[in-house]
């Protein structure tokens, strides 16, 4: 086991939740989060305290506002503060690394301003095995389809890390990293581990092509 990564019995049973759109974090994953607004400058404030964890998750654009704010999707990742640094300025320059994901059994009162969820981490708990896990797709035609969104995008990128990269580090990077929308990285945050590279292609492929076009077929 690492130092610090958390067993089954040490995940909290209710804690914060940062809703972000297009924010992705995933298992094993690292985020990088500049922190600014006063009630999550708080959020991080409270987690350093005590067990350094909270909740990344998506508003989900089809349900209603509520009472603490937009719907949100079922499934969120539950992630550790690995690094912290504060700012002249007051903000906070946070890494959260993903430790499991969760599905949201309900909300509880919110803390300070912040949101907080009763979370569910039965279905999850493969999450939690830090052992390699498999690409999923082959890794010549991943890297051809990123290679093509990144085209497409005007993206620049260091191909030779990229290349550098083991097959799980590499699938969770660009799932985090790539400017997908909101419901595409919810899609890729509920793949099973195995078949999230397959997501992944799919949705590189989709980019490629341009917005509404089949894969494969070349935007004038």
């Amino acid at each position: 086991m690492a130092a610090f990564h958390p067993r089954a019995e040490d995940l909290p049973a209710e804690f914060p939740v940062f809703p972000l759109p297009g924010a992705l974090l995933l298992p094993r994953g690292k985020l990088p989060l500049n922190i600014f607004e006063p009630r999550y400058l708080t959020m991080v404030e409270d987690a350093l305290a005590a067990g350094r964890m909270f909740g990344m998750i998506q508003p989900d654009p089809h349900l209603p506002e509520g009472e603490t704010g937009p719907g949100l999707f079922r499934i969120g990742c539950l992630g550790r503060l690995s690094s912290f640094s504060e700012t002249d300025d007051g903000r906070y320059l946070i890494t959260l690394t993903g430790l499991a994901r969760f599905t949201v059994a309900g909300e509880v009162p919110m803390r300070r301003g912040y949101r907080r969820v009763r979370g569910d981490f039965t279905p999850w708990l493969a999450d939690l095995d830090l052992s390699s896990q498999p690409l999923g797709v082959e890794r010549e035609p991943l890297l051809t389809a990123l290679r093509s969104y990144f085209t497409a995008r005007s993206i620049e990128a260091n191909w030779d890390a990229i290349r550098r990269m083991p097959d799980e580090a590499l699938v969770v990077t660009l799932a985090m990293v790539c400017p997908f929308e909101p419901v595409e990285k919810q899609a890729l945050l509920e793949a099973k581990d195995a078949d999230r590279g397959a997501t992944l292609l799919t949705l590189l492929r989709m980019g490629a092509a341009g917005p509404g076009l089949p894969p494969g077929q070349a935007a004038s």
